[in-house]
């Protein structure tokens, strides 16, 4: 079991930044990928950013050049600096920790969601 916990959501301004953090947990493997995903409502589940425990990067289209993910792989952190926030960045944020082992099984938990809303 891998459990996960997020902070750093709140309100802000069109403009403004904001620091999302996620702590894991666990059964955690050195070997593993982490992201963000986002929920608004009436809408599915979507991709922000992931990050590889080697450091390589994957964003949504949407996000590219506001937002960047990073990770702290000593303390089992990962990160999202959100800058330049939109009214369409407001969603609940999940952290997400992923592994795919040899065979079929795969580790895939996610974390209770922090709300962020961009608004004036």
């Amino acid at each position: 079991q891998v459990q996960l916990v997020e902070s750093g959501g709140g309100l802000v301004q069109p403009g403004g930044s904001l620091r999302l953090s996620c702590v894991a947990s666990g059964s955690i493997f050195s070997i593993n990928r982490m992201g963000w995903y986002r929920q608004a409502p009436g809408n599915q589940r979507e991709l922000v950013a992931t990050i590889s425990s080697g450091g390589f990067t994957n964003y949504a289209d949407s996000v590219k050049g506001r937002l960047t993910i990073s990770r702290d792989n000593g303390k089992n952190t990962v990160y999202l600096q959100m800058n330049s926030l939109k009214p369409e960045d407001t969603a609940v944020y999940y952290c997400n920790y992923y592994r795919a082992w040899p065979g079929a099984r795969t580790d895939d938990y996610w974390g209770q969601g922090t709300q962020v809303t961009v608004s004036s």
